[in-house]
């Protein structure tokens, strides 16, 4: 079972052996939503099926004119990605033929930056046999793997069951109550002119939550495109945590997507599991009551 990263060859010998295993395409791209299923419907890797961020994993609910979401109330938390309630992403699951006894392996060709939320609501769903291809579609091909442009024969339904959450997910609630507390130290993935406030493309105020450390989540990348070494996430989460109890870390980002390459590469690097904060900035920032930081 592979359940933080696996290699281009770890998966050819997946395949070779005939394991029960589904691959999933997430590439995205916030900017231009329509040009992640694009790019799948040209190149993929055979087999894959494609995770729309935006369709099957995330429960938008109505978008108002303005942009203003309001998520489905079963919805598992607020932002601009919404997290669908586990049941609903179990039945995502079991539309596209995954089951419980597969290995799921996860990519993207965005830097993880996307397979990362697929990556985790699995693990939340339960199901601990997830893996994120080392590199994205990107090492795939450099390594010699086939690609297709074919549409994709659909799967037979399955019914995948849910198991106890094995990833913590913390909301708006959650995060203000332990604010500025020794209970809790947040991480923001976000570039770091938009943590300062600096700029803000996405959401209606700038800045970040009071007392978040920032570490955008391109930096667990090395030069290659993949997650660096697991001695120097290590290094490098300790230095940024400075002292702080890695148990308490809880990760976000604009909206929840993002954060997740952060969750990941401490795992990697030998930490225990730590929170996600799914609603993030998006849904921290629209409640005026609750502080903002800048700088």
């Amino acid at each position: 079972m592979y359940s933080t990263l696996i290699s281009v060859d770890q998966l050819k010998a997946l395949q070779a052996r005939g394991s029960r295993l589904m691959i999933f395409d997430c590439s995205f791209d916030l900017m231009n939503p329509a040009a992640g299923e694009e790019q799948y419907r040209k190149e993929h890797i055979p087999g894959a099926v494609y995770a729309n961020l935006d369709s099957s994993l995330s429960d938008k609910g109505v978008v108002d004119p303005d942009g203003t979401h309001h998520p489905h109330p079963d919805a598992a938390s607020g932002g601009r990605h919404p997290l669908p309630s586990r049941e609903k992403f179990a039945m995502w699951l079991s539309s596209v033929g995954f089951a419980n006894d597969m290995q799921a392996v996860v990519y993207d060709r965005n830097g993880a930056n996307y397979c990362g939320r697929l990556w985790w609501m699995l693990k939340w769903a339960g199901h601990d046999a997830v893996a994120a291809l080392d590199g994205g579609l990107q090492a795939w091909q450099a390594a010699g793997g086939a690609v297709t442009g074919r549409q994709e024969p659909s799967h037979f339904q399955s019914n995948f069951a849910l198991g106890a959450p094995l990833r913590s997910l913390a909301t708006s609630d959650d995060v203000l109550g332990r604010l500025g507390g020794q209970g809790q130290t947040l991480i923001d993935a976000r570039a770091t002119p938009r943590f300062k406030g600096e700029v803000e493309p996405l959401d209606p105020v700038a800045g970040h939550i009071p007392g978040a450390l920032n570490r955008p989540f391109s930096q667990n990348m090395g030069p290659d495109g993949k997650f660096k070494s697991p001695a120097l996430l290590k290094a490098e989460f300790e230095a940024l945590l400075g002292g702080r109890d890695p148990a308490t870390v809880v990760h976000h980002c604009g909206s929840g997507v993002s954060a997740l390459p952060n969750v990941i590469a401490m795992e990697v690097a030998g930490f225990r599991p730590t929170a996600l904060y799914a609603g993030s900035w998006s849904e921290w920032c629209r409640d005026a009551s609750r502080p903002v930081e800048k700088g």
